[in-house]
């Protein structure tokens, strides 16, 4: 799911970058639809998801952290992505 949902966003992208589209000019093509709130909703709990199950092995080979507080940082990570995304998300869509 992730994976499609970098795509869609980097078509997109590509799309307004080269249709000359100015970020207020995408602003407010995007703010109120509900289609991109859905959309970037499931993006931000991908990422939310995939990020912490990536850093996990990570702490764990970079930093010799093993244990429940490693799985609890990761968790917290993982909540505070899907809270920042969210924000940004809601903070467009109005």
């Amino acid at each position: 799911m992730l994976a499609v949902c970098v795509v869609v966003h980097l078509v997109t992208i590509v799309y307004a970058v080269r249709g000359g589209l100015t970020a207020a000019e995408i602003f407010a093509r995007t703010r109120g639809s509900v289609g991109w709130l859905a959309f970037y909703s499931i993006f931000v709990l991908a990422v939310a998801v995939h990020a912490p199950i990536g850093l996990r092995p990570v702490m764990t080979e970079w930093l010799g952290w093993r244990g429940r507080s490693r799985d609890w940082c990761a968790l917290l990570f993982g909540v505070l992505l899907a809270w920042m995304g969210m924000r940004a998300i809601l903070v467009l869509f109005r």
